[in-house]
This record gives C-alpha cells, sequence and structure tokens, in this order.
C-alpha cells in the first residue's frame, strides 16, 4: 500500500491539491478562486500554499493586474505525483474495509 503524505493530508491542503489536481494539466487558477472553492481565508489558504510550495507540489506566479496584486496556482508534476500517491493510500485504505455485519 502506498504511504499517505503528511503534507498533503492536512484537509486544506488535501482540498488544494484535489483542486488543482482536477484541473487541464498546465491550467492555473486563481487565489481568489481556490479560496472559494476549498472555503477558506486568505491568510489560512496563504499558509497552506506556501508549505506546498516549499515541497514543489505547486507553483507560484504573481503579478499585478489594474495596480492590484494576482496571485495564480498550478500543480507541479511531483505535486501530481504525490498527490496520485496519496490518493492511491486512502483507497488502500478504504478498499481494506470493516467486515459488515
Amino acid at each position: 500500500m502506498s504511504a499517505f503524505n503528511e503534507t498533503i493530508h492536512q484537509p486544506t491542503r488535501l482540498r488544494v491539491m484535489a483542486v488543482l489536481a482536477s484541473l487541464k494539466r498546465g491550467a492555473w487558477i486563481s487565489f481568489v478562486e481556490l479560496r472559494d472553492l476549498v472555503d477558506s481565508t486568505d491568510g489560512n489558504l496563504g499558509a497552506h500554499l506556501q508549505k506546498l510550495e516549499s515541497e514543489g507540489y505547486i507553483e507560484l506566479k504573481k503579478y499585478f493586474s489594474a495596480r492590484k496584486p494576482r496571485t495564480d496556482i498550478t500543480i507541479t508534476t511531483a505535486g501530481a505525483a504525490a498527490f496520485e500517491s496519496h490518493v492511491k493510500a486512502l483507497k488502500g485504505l478504504i478498499g481494506k474495509g470493516v467486515a459488515k455485519s
């Protein structure tokens, strides 16, 4: 069975990775869109993105648009592989199940 990824396993980071993994390969999502999809605050999401970026699982693109700071996020190849492995571990756990009475 695959091992759980402690970085990805945290609930908010798991939601972030699930959203990013569901995007078309190479697609980017805005910070605001991601924040709304994972139901997080700006500060909380920022902290989790920082952790995922430090692990090499995501890439951030920061820029200004209409004089406002913007951040876009995408999953890296390493991030996609780590997420897939984590999901495989979860499915392995679910597959073991509990014997039904």
